[in-house]
Formats: C-alpha cells, sequence, structure tokens
C-alpha cells in the first residue's frame, strides 16, 4: 500500500491534480495496480508473471522464506532542475516500496524456483512439489 485512498486525485485532494502524483508509471490507488499478477498452471509447474513497468531487475527482489515467497519492487527518483545561476528552481525525491506474497509450500527450496525479468515482465517458475508424508513413528512408554 503506498498511500490510502484519501490521498487519490478523485478524493479529498481534487484541488491539487498534480500536486500529490507519484511519478511516471506509478499509481496511488490500492487496487492492486501494482504488481498485477497472472499465476498459470503449467503441469510440473506453476509460472507466475508479474507486470513491473518502470523498474529495472536491480529495483526487483525475491525472498523464499517459511513457505512463503515475497516480492518487493523499490523505486528511487531524483528530479533537480537548476537555473542557469545553478541554483534549485524544483527539486523532488521520490521513494516507494510495493510487495506482494504468494504461499508456495513449506518443502520448496531457494534453488529449485527460478526467475527471469524481461521488458518490464518478471517471470517466476514454482515447482510443484507434493510434501513428503512424514514416518509415522511408534512411540512406547516405558513401564517400570
Amino acid at each position: 500500500m503506498l498511500l490510502p485512498n484519501i490521498f487519490r486525485n478523485d478524493g479529498l485532494l481534487k484541488g491539487f491534480n498534480g500536486f500529490m502524483d507519484w511519478p511516471a508509471g506509478m499509481t496511488t490507488t490500492t487496487d492492486g495496480a501494482l504488481m498485477k499478477s497472472d499465476v498459470k498452471d503449467a503441469g510440473d509447474h506453476y509460472e507466475v508473471l508479474m507486470d513491473l513497468p518502470g523498474f529495472k531487475k536491480e529495483d526487483v527482489k525475491l525472498q523464499l522464506k517459511d513457505g512463503i515467497l515475497s516480492f518487493e519492487a523499490t523505486k528511487k527518483t531524483e528530479n533537480d532542475e537548476k537555473d542557469e545561476n545553478g541554483k534549485f528552481i524544483r527539486r523532488e525525491r521520490f521513494l516507494g516500496t510495493c510487495t506482494r506474497s504468494f504461499y508456495v509450500g513449506e518443502n520448496l527450496e531457494q534453488d529449485d524456483i527460478r526467475a527471469k525479468f524481461e521488458n518490464g515482465v518478471l517471470k517466476v517458475d514454482v515447482p510443484k512439489k507434493e510434501p513428503t508424508p512424514a514416518i509415522e513413528t511408534n512411540r512406547y512408554i516405558a513401564i517400570e
């Protein structure tokens, strides 16, 4: 979530159009406009396609922890405009992070997952692994 809905341009700040706008390609809505994802069953694995326009490969991180595959994308921009004397006329900075998580199962290892980033689309292949059945052991109580 980047900003609550009250900060949307059609909300309370309607009169400030452009004042609180995110950099090009970013949005202030919380309806999933960022990191739109498609999950496809490809037989022996799942294919996750995530739209990340305006991001570079270096801006994106993937982490697998406790069966949850987390995606994080961070965008940082700095716009410095100076006049002919070198004094700032306008100086804006933006730093934003968006995250998304999917449960993929406790039995996957980090090396099982393959990811590729190309033309603003992240493609992640997550193999299907059947959970290993727990071996039932008999537990006896010692009799004295």
